[in-house]
């Protein structure tokens, strides 16, 4: 691994500002190598060699200025950038130290509290309440101390709150540890480079002023020394002074913490989509490129998929072929045929759902099931006429919105805002598993609000992981918070337009209705809902696992003590005022447009200014995008075929009849049905066009209700592990051992009656509210 790659990935996430700028420094180095190939680097004067470095001291007098010689334009471009390049060595040291300095100083202060405070229990322990001498006297004989801390009358509460002090601040000096050698190393390597790449001899004179500025073993020891006795008062605490046991659980502390910082959301959703892919592609991914793949293992390992090929294929052949009665026209039948295809590829992932999407633009041409008025009569277009009309409907401000709110999370998930925030408000939830299990479950829901149900489960089963690590697998307290997370996650999927792929899909399709819901009336409806279901299912978990019953109380997060940088600033400003944007875009519409339009603020702001990079784009859900476009060109031929209109009649009799109630119980029962099997997402696309006609067909239209309910209900679907990236990413999540904290029959205790929970409410509380606002 390169430095830069390691310096990342070793580095602590809240302190990264603080560390040596390795690739600035990098590419001065490079641009001293391309500057030797125009003008010859001459040997550095005698006075230059002897320049002195000291910090106090400027790195170029007047003097020294004055006798560098000069190449013939008149400017020395070698030994001005050789100085410049200097001077950064300098700023850099001299800021590495000053920050090792203040946070030295810190923690020794904070070292020296909590040894009083360790102090004051014992002697208001032995002495009793009365004594207040904390800091006076002679300390405690070692033997009374342990004795003390033995003693079973000591309460539970204090060595818990004493011990996590002592965690807490043991985890920072290791890190600060860490941090110097983890620097001295990046000086130590960059100005060897700078030797190699411009053939010179700079490392021999600088390395001494990194060794005397940075002090990297003095500081080590002292750093030392404050750890050992933190080990000391740990092991007396919790070991009975065995100082061996206490180092041992420090280091597991330490690198349960390390887990914990260094887990972004789009690593982890990387690494999941990686593992998904080794599962399907197997052992033999690292031998493609040795040899050619054998057609008979192929075919033995992707049985099921074959077999569900092929039964898709077989379903699309004869709904081609033979004729239906109800199907009056042949675009209609055509159309049937590849819905139906589609749906059945989509439903048993024989295919990658985003490889399915691309067919369908295909075959909607190749089939003529596009069509258009001419002299009053539907004709259908021809292949010339039909690709640039489905590709024209593949691309619309769903898919801005879905760029839109990428970015968002990907700027609040890349500079630890959104890691922040939810850690500032677990830490100060206290220590009751209840209150811990609400606070977590109400965090997952608010974050997947802005940075989406998929990514907010990763980023918050990676805020508990110190929590999981300290019970087993099956344990109550890790199986309810695992639980708790995901069905918050799967509800947080309601809250917001961006929040669930199935939201961006009913936007559309009340676009299509002409009559678009704002934001805040979104809020209105879904926050009511979502809190409601929230605690109700808080409610469940506490009765099914009972945390309370085997753990007092659970030791809090560390919240983050740094304050916030001007990127984090300005990426929270960004964010607030696109969604504040898109919350009055109904006032803004002679303006913008669409909301769609709006959605091209963040990607501006944060691609064009560098929060945002090259990678962070390529890291984009762009299977989610694709998936999407699919979904839209999907609608467009079901609805210009006829194929919508006649499914929508032939429901509207079925239905015929019965009130606006009854129907939306109906069609969220159906949702509810299908999307705990198959994905939220296809279950959408599938269902909501229809859902769509028959609410402008009844006899009192209310497709925009129909449309609302039916979509807040696909994520409210949550039964099974199969049911919502939340669940499938709880279902993987695994102790040290390999073992999961749940199992499916976890989910099938509380999921289904969550979602039984979630389908009572939509239908009460969401019913009158939208009706109240006029859906």
């Amino acid at each position: 691994m390169k430095f830069s790659q390691a310096l990342k990935a070793n580095s602590v996430p809240d302190w990264k500002h603080h560390y040596i700028h390795y690739s600035r420094l990098k590419k001065m180095i490079f641009r001293l190598e391309q500057l030797q190939g125009n003008a010859p680097l001459s040997p550095v004067p005698e006075h230059r060699q002897s320049l002195d470095f000291n910090p106090s001291a400027p790195l170029l007098s007047r003097q020294s200025s004055s006798m560098l010689p000069r190449t013939s334009s008149g400017v020395d471009h070698g030994h001005v950038d050789e100085l410049m390049f200097e001077r950064e060595i300098h700023d850099e040291l001299a800021r590495v130290k000053a920050f090792y300095v203040e946070k030295h100083d810190e923690l020794d202060a904070e070292v020296l509290a909590v040894l009083i405070k360790v102090a004051a229990a014992e002697r208001r322990g032995i002495s009793g309440p009365g004594h207040q001498d904390v800091e006076g006297g002679q300390s405690l004989p070692e033997e009374q101390r342990i004795a003390f801390w033995n003693d079973v009358n000591v309460p539970r509460n204090i060595k818990e709150r004493l011990s996590g002090a002592l965690t807490d601040v043991y985890i920072q000096l290791d890190n600060l540890s860490k941090f110097v050698e983890l620097n001295y190393d990046g000086f130590r390597k960059i100005l060897k480079k700078h030797d190699k790449m411009t053939n010179t001899e700079v490392s021999g004179r600088l390395m001494p002023t990194v060794s005397d500025m940075l002090a990297k073993e003095q500081r080590k020891g002292a750093l030392e020394g404050l750890k050992n006795s933190v080990v000391h008062e740990y092991a007396l605490i919790a070991h009975s002074g065995g100082e061996y046991e206490a180092e041992q659980e420090l280091g597991r502390h330490q690198r349960d913490q390390l887990t914990f910082e260094r887990n972004t959301v789009w690593r982890d959703m990387v690494a999941m989509q990686r593992r998904g892919t080794n599962v399907v592609i197997g052992g033999d991914r690292q031998k493609l490129g040795a040899r050619e793949l054998d057609f008979t293992s192929v075919v033995k390992r992707n049985k099921k998929q074959i077999t569900a090929v092929l039964i898709s294929l077989t379903a699309f052949t004869v709904l081609l072929n033979i004729k239906i009665p109800i199907f009056k026209k042949p675009q209609e039948q055509n159309c049937a045929a590849l819905l139906a295809f589609v749906s059945l590829l989509w439903c048993t992932e024989a295919l990658p759902l985003y490889i399915t999407s691309t067919l369908i633009p295909l075959l909607a041409v190749m089939l003529r099931v596009l069509t258009k008025q001419q002299d009053g009569h539907t004709v259908r277009l021809t292949p010339q006429e039909a690709a640039p009309q489905v590709f024209h409907a593949m691309f619309s401000q769903v898919i801005m919105l879905l760029l839109g709110g990428f970015a968002i999370a990907g700027a609040l998930s890349k500079h630890f805002i959104a890691k922040s925030m939810a850690t500032a408000i677990l830490s100060r939830v206290g220590r009751q598993p209840h209150w811990v299990l609400l606070a977590n479950m109400l965090v997952a829901t608010f974050l997947s609000m802005f940075i989406s149900n998929v990514a907010a489960p990763v980023l918050c089963f990676g805020l508990v992981q110190p929590i999981l690590r300290t019970y087993a697998a099956g344990h109550p307290v890790s199986a309810s918070l695992v639980m708790g997370i995901a069905l918050a996650s799967n509800v947080g999927g309601m809250t917001s337009p961006i929040s669930s792929p199935q939201n961006i899909f009913a936007i559309e399709r009340m676009v299509l209705i002409g009559s678009t819901p704002s934001w805040l009336q979104w809020f209105a409806i879904a926050l009511p809902i979502g809190i409601l279901v929230d605690i109700l299912c808080w409610g469940l978990l506490l009765v099914v696992y009972r945390p309370g019953q085997e753990v007092q109380e659970i030791r809090p997060l560390r919240p983050n003590k740094d304050p916030w940088t001007a990127t984090q600033l300005y990426v929270m400003f960004i964010s607030v005022a696109t969604v504040g944007l898109w919350c009055a875009n109904t006032k803004l519409e002679t303006y913008t447009g669409e909301m769609g339009t709006l959605a091209i603020l963040p990607l501006v702001a944060f691609f064009g200014t560098g929060v945002l990079g090259k990678d962070d784009w390529n890291g984009f859900l762009w299977d989610v995008v694709m998936l999407a476009m699919g979904g839209l060109a999907l609608g467009e031929c079901v609805k210009s075929s006829g194929l919508l209109s006649t499914i929508a009649g032939e429901i509207g009799n079925f239905v015929g009849g019965l009130g606006l109630w009854p129907v939306l119980m109906i069609f969220c029962a159906l949702v509810l049905v299908c999307t705990t099997f198959i994905s939220h997402t296809v279950g959408a696309m599938i269902i909501l066009p229809i859902v769509q006609s028959v609410g402008e067909d009844m006899a009192d239209p209310h497709p925009k209700l129909l449309v609302m309910g039916a979509a807040l209900m696909c994520s409210g679907a949550m039964g099974l592990p199969v049911s919502g990236f939340p669940n499938m990413n709880a279902i993987a999540l695994e102790d040290g051992t390999g073992s999961t904290y749940v199992t499916t029959k976890d989910f099938l205790k509380v999921g289904l009656l969550g979602s039984v929970f979630a389908f009572g409410v939509i239908n009460t509380l969401g019913y009158f509210i939208m009706l109240a606002l006029g859906f």
